[in-house]
């Protein structure tokens, strides 16, 4: 798995570069006297890509204080794949694998009493709180591919920015 989150965050940050490089060279020099008419303005429909849905309907269960990190399979990711151009996979997983290695170093370097659990061969995340009442997720239902949901057994679990880790934790686990 750490081979595949290596390769997943490679590339990701080859395909952000290669993002950055496209969105800096890709301004054409026109200017108000030779802009595009209305008519010669090209009609463009921007599709809107869910995420496939999980490979698996099992269902994980939270009970202790967690940080769930939650990502594709591998059959989701090929799924993925084949609906993004290369350069947008690349920075997809490359975001992902950065934005995980982030938070793990975050949580294990400031907060170790929280777990990190992961969720990728999984459909659901049932979350048990001390007084044994529950909240079912459904990650079908998040069409980011990849997240951190943060737990602390009191409160209802929540999704949290992950590029924010180090302070949306302390928000959520101090109050």
């Amino acid at each position: 798995m750490k081979s595949f989150l290596v390769f997943t965050v490679s590339f990701l940050l080859y395909a952000n570069l290669v993002w950055m490089l496209l969105t800096y060279f890709s301004c054409n020099g026109r200017t108000k006297e030779n802009a595009l008419t209305p008519e010669e303005t090209p009609k463009t429909k921007h599709s809107i890509i869910k995420k496939p849905p999980s490979s698996f309907n099992d269902t994980l269960i939270i009970d202790k204080e967690s940080a769930v990190i939650y990502y594709p399979d591998s059959l989701q990711i090929e799924k993925i794949k084949a609906v993004n151009k290369k350069t947008v996979f690349d920075m997809i997983t490359h975001d992902c694998y950065y934005q995980i290695k982030n938070a793990r170093e975050e949580i294990g370097k400031h907060w170790k009493r929280i777990h990190i659990v992961e969720a990728s061969k999984v459909r659901y995340l049932l979350f048990v709180k001390e007084d044994r009442t529950s909240s079912c997720i459904d990650l079908n239902d998040k069409n980011d591919i990849c997240g951190i949901f943060l737990f602390d057994k009191k409160k209802n679990p929540v999704l949290v920015d992950m590029p924010n880790i180090n302070t949306e934790i302390g928000f959520y686990f101090q109050k």
